[in-house]
């Protein structure tokens, strides 16, 4: 059985790991403005988030992770390239699954560097792979940064795009508007009204928060929307074709460079893969082996915006990925007041490891 002494020694010795490779060890809070994360994520954060308030700061929230305050603090006084390590607690609330823990630690390394991105990559997770190699765990990898290529690549219009981009983390939401989008489904009957002029009113009352204003602007954008053409089902196809992609990283980056052929917008996105596919090799990481999936990454990784990857136990299906990462340079970019910095980084569970190392 593990313990709590267990766990902290063995995120102590990652942290001294990463120490090694170089990075600056660092703290954050752990009480967080909520106000930014709610900037972020919108209100959905609310369902896995534990959110406090007093009449000085405002809500805050129990840091859900890393990454959001390490981004703040290297943008306000953090000098290029860098290198950062930290450890400690993060909180997450278990509405719908009380075996999963709603408290525990992370242990994580971030790389904040422009010179060579694909390099990065390798780095943040060859070090990761090292870190999980004693427990025989399967990797897994992708790109969210292909599929958002994709989607600003097709045919339709920018508010189209914008709401197909704002839910890749959303699959079944992602694919009720591609439908919608290509004429595959029929509008709602309560959309069908408002597009025929019927009023959002009952009785001359205003229900929920909206003003009279908002809603009108709401219906002028439904409108617009519906005389739009639709998303040509030949785009569908293509873009069914590439989320469908899963293979060994060398068939699954031929498979990707032959449907760059009809979707050029992914090839810039695409060649971004091979690179990275030749860093990993350099970093001593069997690429012929190593899985990719062009869907992964997209129901728990909401700032990723290129790379993702993770390590899973084979033998507990019903634990969490005990490593997790990818690139975020997006992310930066919002923190930073539009300066960015192409950022990557990866996030241990030592609880995890403690727990399969006792099993085995």
């Amino acid at each position: 059985m593990t313990t709590r002494r267990d766990v902290l020694a063995r995120a102590a010795a990652l942290r001294r790991a990463f120490e090694d490779a170089g990075a600056q060890v660092v703290e954050t809070p752990i009480l967080q403005p909520a106000e930014t994360l709610l900037d972020l994520y919108g209100e959905d954060i609310r369902a896995r988030a534990y959110v406090t308030s007093d009449a000085l700061r405002g809500e805050q929230m129990l840091r859900p992770d890393f990454t959001v305050p390490v981004v703040q603090m290297h943008t306000a006084e953090g000098a290029e390239p860098a290198r950062y390590t930290y450890s400690g607690e993060v909180f997450r609330r278990q509405e719908q699954d009380p075996t999963r823990a709603n408290e525990y630690l992370q242990v994580g390394f971030e790389v904040f560097d422009r010179e060579n991105p694909a390099a990065a990559d390798a780095e943040v997770f060859a070090l990761l792979a090292h870190a999980v190699a004693p427990l025989n765990l399967r990797p897994a990898t992708g790109d969210i940064g292909i599929l958002m290529a994709a989607v600003r690549g097709l045919e339709t219009t920018t508010a189209r795009k914008a709401a197909l981009l704002r839910h890749i983390w959303r699959p079944r939401r992602f694919r009720a508007l591609l439908d919608r989008y290509a004429g595959r489904t029929a509008p709602s009957k309560q959309r069908l009204a408002l597009l025929e002029g019927a009023t959002p009113q009952s009785a001359g009352v205003l229900i929920g928060c909206r003003s009279q204003a908002e809603i009108d602007a709401r219906v002028a954008l439904l409108r617009e929307d519906a005389q739009a053409p639709t998303i040509s089902i030949a785009e569908v196809e293509l873009l069914d074709a590439l989320l469908n992609v899963r293979e060994t990283l060398p068939y699954a980056l031929q498979n990707l460079k032959d449907l760059s052929v009809d979707m050029p917008s992914i090839a810039q996105a695409v060649e971004r893969l091979a690179q990275r596919a030749d860093a990993l090799s350099a970093r001593g990481i069997a690429v012929e082996d190593l899985p990719f999936e062009a869907s992964y990454g997209r129901t728990s990784m909401e700032y990723y915006d290129g790379f993702v990857f993770g390590f899973h136990s084979p033998d507990r299906a019903d634990l969490p990925p005990i490593a997790t990462g990818g690139r975020y340079d997006a992310l930066t970019q919002r923190l930073g007041g539009g300066s960015a910095i192409p950022a990557v980084g990866g996030v241990l569970r030592p609880d995890l490891m403690a727990l399969l190392e006792t099993d085995a």
